[in-house]
């Protein structure tokens, strides 16, 4: 991977300021959730409170769906830079290099960004498919599908363990024609030129309800613990990973966790992750559902549309605290 011009490869490596230590810990006791597991409710819940994180064992996602849009995925990478590039540029969806968003964050990173709310998609944000193999848009439109129908499954599982009576509380919410839903294909390139850990995607929070993570078998995603400490992530090309996003943070004022985490690339290896992220209408809004609160309980978090909380989002640097704009006062069960 060439470094582009006017960049040097220092920008890319990841500041020992940045690192407890120069190779994190492993973080052995994951969340691990089977989806059949009559507890599983319970566990997702008491993972999202805890962690903000969480792995799906049982989850019944095809093995060959997800081998074939690995290898769609791979296959488009590995075309030439100028065929790649006539998917872009994403401002903000389509192909993208390096730069992440428009606010100077940058990583050891290719990607592609598709929007998948039909109120904002045109031909043009999927212009993607007018360069690839038809088969690229069969596997990532089965592959989209497979992944709401298990994100919903998700929310309600947690509507559930929050003894929510509605279960289908946040899952309608995705299952809302408007949803504004993204999928997002990453690939970092290896690496032979250094010694030291490279920046692949810059520590961040999700902005939207949750998102469900594929990995191949390679190391690199680290999250951030309540201490401040980074771990990094056992990679596990059997499982999913699921992220609890700002949005539910949010809703559940402040119950759940929405997850610090950030990808560091390892000299010599390339990675390739896959992730859904569950979004709600842009029109909707963001609040602390009234069941969970107590009646001498005050809400921690302003009421926001999901369009007022992206754009806030978007016009700020990946690692900046976003959520913390919208609190109504310092918060007291954040933990």
């Amino acid at each position: 991977m060439v470094v582009p011009s006017g960049s040097s490869m220092s920008q890319f490596i990841v500041p020992n300021s940045c690192m407890p230590s120069n190779t994190p810990s492993l973080l052995n006791e994951i969340p691990e959730i089977d989806l059949s597991d009559p507890q599983a409710k319970t566990l997702i819940v008491k993972a999202s409170q805890e962690f903000g994180f969480f792995k799906l064992n049982n989850h019944g996602i095809s093995v060959d769906l997800i081998a074939d849009i690995k290898a769609e995925a791979l296959n488009f990478f590995a075309l030439p830079q100028d065929h790649k590039e006539r998917a872009g540029p994403p401002n903000p969806f389509g192909y993208g290099s390096k730069n992440i968003g428009s606010n100077g964050d940058a990583g050891w990173i290719e990607y592609l960004l598709l929007n998948l709310n039909p109120e904002v998609v045109s031909p043009k944000s999927l212009s993607i498919f007018q360069e690839t193999p038809k088969t690229f848009r069969c596997a990532v439109e089965e592959y989209i599908s497979a992944m709401k129908k298990l994100s919903c499954q998700v929310l309600e599982l947690m509507a559930e363990g929050l003894g929510i009576e509605e279960k289908n509380t946040f899952s309608k919410l995705l299952r809302d024609e408007r949803s504004d839903c993204v999928f997002r294909l990453n690939y970092y390139p290896p690496c032979e030129d250094v010694e030291e850990q490279l920046i692949g995607f810059g520590e961040h929070t999700d902005p939207q309800m949750i998102s469900i993570l594929r990995s191949n078998n390679t190391c690199g995603l680290q999250i951030c613990l309540k201490d401040g400490t980074w771990v990094s992530v056992p990679p596990d090309n059997t499982s999913f990973f699921v992220n609890v996003g700002d949005t539910l943070q949010m809703m559940t004022d402040g119950r759940f966790k929405s997850v610090k985490h950030r990808v560091v690339q390892e000299t010599g290896k390339s990675r390739l992750s896959m992730i859904y992220f569950a979004g709600i209408a842009l029109n909707e809004k963001i609040r602390p559902l009234p069941c969970l609160m107590t009646n001498q309980e005050q809400s921690l978090y302003k009421e926001v549309t999901w369009f007022e909380f992206k754009d806030t989002a978007f016009k700020n640097r990946l690692s900046y605290n976003r959520i913390d704009l919208f609190l109504k006062s310092p918060p007291s069960h954040i933990n």
